[in-house]
Formats: structure tokens, C-alpha cells, sequence
């Protein structure tokens, strides 16, 4: 039987806080993964967590290239496979995975930028905050929408967009994000799963364009 730690020195350091660059990044991964739901082959086998084992899968090209644009920023190497399948209708399927040396690292990123993004996003309003924190929780809640925009289940109808999730974390912080970017965005029950909703026109605009120009700086 293991010991207890006998004092606060034994015990599990948490990770020191990211710097805005580096959790923006971080941030925005672990929304893509939380958009999707696990791979259907290693649920077994997979670590429990965001960070799934190091491995996501995308049925859009797009995600796939913006998650390991993200990762090589970080100093993350991943693999990318492509699947092809169907007949009528064919699909594609995009697996990236971490390497196992290198899974460490890459859990420890997503875990604490999750927190850490989401902290930032849910808590507030802050009294005298400085100038980095009211530039940058802007840029986080346009992360969280690029990952969802990207990732998430789109359910497009005349009167709105909507994003389908299963995680309701994610589906705050997306709300959350919306009021940060000065747009209004409800939370509804879909079938089996979230529905984040934002009204068309120039709400829609906003939200879309936010995650466009954010990605491009």
C-alpha cells in the first residue's frame, strides 16, 4: 500500500498558469476536442480527461488543418491519417494523434488551458482588470466559437445558427463567449443533445467574423 503524503511538499504541484498566447492556443484545442465525441475504437483504451489519449478525429479537412496548426505553434508533433469511405455518399475522416512521447505534454496543455480559459470566460466581471486580460478574454471567447464553428455539429436554420454539443461545459462557455463578443446566444435542449443558438443576421455576422479575423492574427 502506498503512503500518504506527509506533507504539502509531497503532494502534486499544480501547472503554472499559461501565458494569453499560449492559452488562447491551448484553449481553442481542447474546445475542438470537446466538440467531437470520442473515437469509437479506443474508448477502451483512451485516458480519461479532454485530452483523450492524444487523439481527435474530424470528418472536415479544416478542423483537422487548424488543430495541427495549433499543436505546431505549441511544439506538439502529431500525425494526421485520412479515411475515405462510403458509397453514395462518401466521407472523409481526419485522425490526428499524439505521439506517445509526447502525450504528456499535450494532456497537461489542454487540461490546464481548458481551467484556465474557462475561468477566464465564466468568472467576472473583474474589478480593475488589466489591459491584457480585457484584450484577450475577447480573443478567447472568438477561440471558443472558431473551435465550435469548426468542430461542433452545425444546425443551420432561416432564423439562426446553432451548434450541437454534447458537453455542457462547453456549451456555457460558449453562451458566455457570445455575450463577450456582443452577441445574444440561447441554450436549448436538441435531440440527445445541446443546441447553442445564435440569431441570423448581424449576430451571425459578428460571431463569424470574430472567429475569422482571430484566426488570422
Amino acid at each position: 500500500m502506498l503512503a500518504e503524503p506527509t506533507s504539502l511538499l509531497d503532494r502534486p504541484r499544480p501547472s503554472p498558469p499559461l501565458d494569453w498566447l499560449t492559452l488562447t492556443d491551448a484553449f481553442e484545442i481542447a474546445c475542438m476536442v470537446r466538440c467531437t465525441p470520442p473515437p469509437a475504437a479506443d474508448v477502451r483504451r483512451l485516458d480519461p480527461g479532454p485530452h483523450r489519449g492524444g487523439i481527435a478525429e474530424f470528418n472536415r479537412e479544416d478542423a483537422a488543418h487548424r488543430m495541427r496548426q495549433l499543436l505546431g505553434r505549441l511544439d506538439v508533433p502529431v500525425q494526421h491519417e485520412l479515411t475515405t469511405g462510403g458509397l453514395r455518399r462518401r466521407y472523409e475522416l481526419h485522425r490526428l494523434a499524439v505521439p506517445p512521447q509526447h502525450r504528456a505534454a499535450y494532456a497537461n496543455l489542454l487540461t490546464t488551458g481548458w481551467r484556465q480559459g474557462r475561468r477566464e470566460l465564466l468568472g467576472g466581471p473583474f474589478p480593475g482588470a488589466s489591459a491584457a486580460r480585457r484584450l484577450w478574454r475577447p480573443r478567447l471567447a472568438a477561440a471558443a466559437w472558431r473551435a465550435a464553428l469548426l468542430a461542433g455539429g452545425r444546425h443551420v436554420r432561416r432564423h439562426c445558427l446553432g451548434i450541437r454539443l454534447a458537453d455542457r461545459d462547453l456549451a456555457a462557455v460558449l453562451v458566455r463567449s457570445a455575450a463577450l463578443l456582443e452577441v445574444p446566444a440561447a441554450l436549448r435542449p436538441g435531440a440527445g443533445c445541446l443546441l447553442v443558438i445564435v440569431p441570423n443576421g448581424e449576430h451571425r455576422t459578428r460571431i463569424t467574423e470574430s472567429a475569422e479575423l482571430a484566426a488570422a492574427g
